[in-house]
Parts: structure tokens; sequence; C-alpha cells
């Protein structure tokens, strides 16, 4: 897979009608440090007899500016209040990035992982080092393949939305450009309200770092940063389907430690992974290893957010174990590991939460920590732009964090992607295929 790919027009594309013209103010979780960076979709489509390809372009690009009217603060510009109380958005319609471009490759070759983890870089040309130095919080990239096929790839500021509202945001635009929808009828219909999610909504709420490990640091017992970064990381990818997730969740409710043991899709599977990844790493019995992974927590405060609220909307729930634990006790001892720390997640969690992270700037350490993103329930399988809905979906470069994606062939089933160091990836990927060992 040669990867040439020619970028044809860069354009700056603007809302369609006039917005507000103003600076709004972003939550405490939409400033935390560690949502300060560009997240990356890739979806590609196969090819379509008779696509007019100019005709696909010009809609998609009208469509883009119809659907940045009232998704308005993806067309400013994310900066840092003057306050240094967290960051605000300028709203002056600055704009959103289109490119069109053409590549020699194939719909056939996204199929498999890629050679390594930035290979499909170039298919999001236009790449966001630093998203509080005046870029567009909004970047598409729509490249014609050698076959007819297309990719479509999607960069967002992740300090003004999260997967679920990107999620929202690609469909409404896909519904506009397919005519499923006119600008006046989006479902959801976006909303701002960042206000929910401050301090002062929450009242007394203390932060407390001993009840959230995911912001704590621990002893590194193994030289766990430094693999990282010595050893070159392998993408990996495998499907579960449905089959499969019943077989952990048998095995999960065998090997518990407690009686009525019902669990998730989503808690068992990611238990799963997280201890084939601990025993391919090979690390010290006592070194503390963490499963780090986002909670959406739009119906879990009080109360709810409003439907449509595309910010940030989760925190991380936090699994903590020694290695040895976790490597021998079990799949059952696993899962229920994640599925306490998924439930501890309400009202005053998250409002310790937002204390933390306006107060101490508190974040994530890399120690020790997986960290798990799921990509399964945002709907980025149904977006259609008149080309059919995408045949795969994942990130543009994978990464050592762990995403949990869609199947475009299976609705049941789950793709698990993650990048690991060279002289692990066999070991990780027989434990992970291999359920009868867990």
């Amino acid at each position: 897979m040669s990867n040439f790919v020619h970028v044809k027009e860069a354009v700056l594309i603007t809302p369609a009608e006039p917005t507000p013209v103003h600076n709004l103010q972003l939550s405490a979780l939409d400033s935390q440090l560690f949502v300060r960076f560009t997240f990356e979709y890739l979806l590609v489509y196969k090819p379509s007899h008779g696509l007019d390809k100019f005709a696909i372009i010009e809609n998609v690009k009208a469509c883009l500016r119809r659907v940045l009217v009232p998704y308005y603060p993806l067309a400013g510009r994310v900066r840092a209040r003057t306050d240094g109380l967290g960051l605000e958005v300028v709203c002056r319609a600055q704009g959103a990035v289109f490119l069109e471009a053409l590549s020699d490759s194939t719909v056939s070759e996204f199929e498999k992982c890629p050679r390594n983890c930035a290979q499909w870089r170039k298919f999001l040309s236009f790449h966001v080092d630093d998203v509080l130095k005046g870029s567009p919080p909004l970047v598409v990239q729509l490249t014609w393949l050698s076959d007819g096929g297309a990719t479509l790839a999607v960069g967002f500021n992740h300090s003004l939305c999260d997967g679920i509202g990107s999620g929202e945001f690609l469909n409404s635009f896909a519904e506009l450009a397919t005519g499923r929808r006119g600008p006046g009828q989006l479902k959801p219909k976006p909303v701002w309200s960042r206000h929910l999610l401050c301090p002062t909504v929450f009242g007394n709420a203390q932060s407390n770092t001993l009840s959230h490990p995911e912001f704590g640091s621990v002893p590194d017992l193994c030289g766990f940063a430094s693999r990282y970064i010595q050893e070159t990381l392998v993408p990996t990818s495998v499907t579960f389907d449905k089959r499969k997730l019943n077989e952990l969740k048998k095995l999960a409710a065998f090997k518990s430690e407690i009686n009525e043991f019902p669990c998730t899709s989503f808690e068992v599977l990611s238990a799963h992974v997280w201890r084939s990844w601990a025993r391919a790493l090979n690390l010290p019995p006592n070194q503390i290893l963490k499963l780090v992974f986002s909670v959406n927590i739009r119906k879990r405060v009080n109360p709810s957010l409003p439907t449509g609220y595309y910010g940030n909307a989760f925190v991380l729930g936090c699994a903590q174990t020694f290695s040895r634990d976790l490597t021998e006790r079990g799949l059952g001892y696993a899962t229920e590991l994640v599925k306490v720390a998924k439930e501890r997640v309400d009202d005053e969690y998250v409002g310790e939460v937002v204390e933390s992270v306006s107060s101490t700037r508190a974040s994530v350490d890399s120690v020790g920590v997986m960290i798990l993103t799921q990509w399964s329930r945002l709907g980025l399988e149904n977006v259609d732009f008149g080309m059919g809905k995408p045949v795969q979906v994942g990130p543009v470069c994978c990464d050592k964090y762990c995403i949990l994606l869609p199947d475009a062939d299976q609705t049941d089933a789950v793709k698990v992607n993650v990048a690991v160091p060279t002289g692990c990836v066999d070991q990780y990927l027989h434990y992970l295929r291999s359920t009868c060992t867990s």
C-alpha cells in the first residue's frame, strides 16, 4: 500500500448564514488538559456505480456550510481564557477546513490493520498539533480512491465536543447531504449549555484524589513509560462477534466471586482486553495497573443534561489492581472491577471530578495505564453522504489507547483496536483470541 495522497483543494468553509458573534465559555470538563487535542475518524466507502464525484463534493461543501449554522462554535477558534480559569471559543464564523484529495489506494487495503500507526495519516492531511494556537476545530477531508471508493476523515477539537456529540454532528451533516432532513429538522437539535458542568452547579463538591485513582500516579516498577517510547508500537485489530461476547460473559460469571453477576458486553470485553494486555506485557506482580475508560454522564447527573448536548459529557471510570491479581484471579475478578468502577459514577462523583479538574488541573498519569474509549455506540457506521454507509470505521492513526469500534458487517460485533509494543504483540493477540484461557 503506497498511500500516495494528492490534495486537490483545501478551502475554508464558513456558515451559510450569519451566526452569533461572541465568546462562549467552555465547561470545566471541556477545559481538561487531556482533551486538548484533535480526535480523528476515518470512514471508508466502497465504490458506487455512476457516482458523480463533482456533485458529491459540491453537495458536501454546501451541507457543511449549512450544518455549521446550528453548530456555529465548530467554525470558531478555541483559546485559553484571560482569567486562566479554563477555555473559551471565539465565535466569529472563522470557518472549518475542507479538503478534497486523490489516492492510489483501494477500499480493500483498509480491511487490514495498517503496517504502522501513522500509515493513514495523509488521509487527513491537515493535522492540528496544538488546538489552542488558532487552528480550526473541525477539519474534513474527502479522498477519492483508485477503485472508485472514498474515505472521509474528520478531525474534531476534543475541547469542543465528545464522541457522542461528534457522532450526532456527523449524522446531522450526512442527513442534510442526502436530503433526509432540512436545516431546521435536525434531531437532536444541538444544545450548548456548557454552564451545566461547571463547579458552581455542584455546590460543595470536594475534590478527593484518594477516591479518584484515575488522577493519581503509581510507582513505575518496570520502566513502563520508557517501554512505550523505546519499542515500536504495532497496530492490532480483533473482532468479537455476539457469540464470542456471550462466551466471555459465561466465563466471567463462572469465575466470578459473587453469585449474581449480570454484566454488559462492554464490561466483560474491556476486562478481557485489559487482562490480555497485562499478561502480554509480563509486568512485575506488584506493579499497580489501571484501566481508565470514559463514562457518559448525560443521564447520570441530576438533572440530566439536555438532549443534543454535544460538549464533553463524560468522566473517567477507573479500575485498579495489582498485576498479579489481574492476571491470576481470572476474568470474573477483572470484570467486577470494571463494573464497580462504572457504577460509582453518579452526580456526586461527577461533582468531585469537576472540582478536581477546575482547582488542581488534575489529569491522567500514563504509568501502568490502559486507556479505553468506546466508538462502537456513536452511530459512525450509519454516516451516509450519498455514497452508502461506510464499510470500515476507525481512527486515522492507531495509538496505545484502545478503541472499541463498530463492525459494518455485524451489528452486534465489536472491533478492538490498540497498538502494543513490538515485543509483546504476538502474546497479546494470543491471549485476546483465546477466551478459554481467561
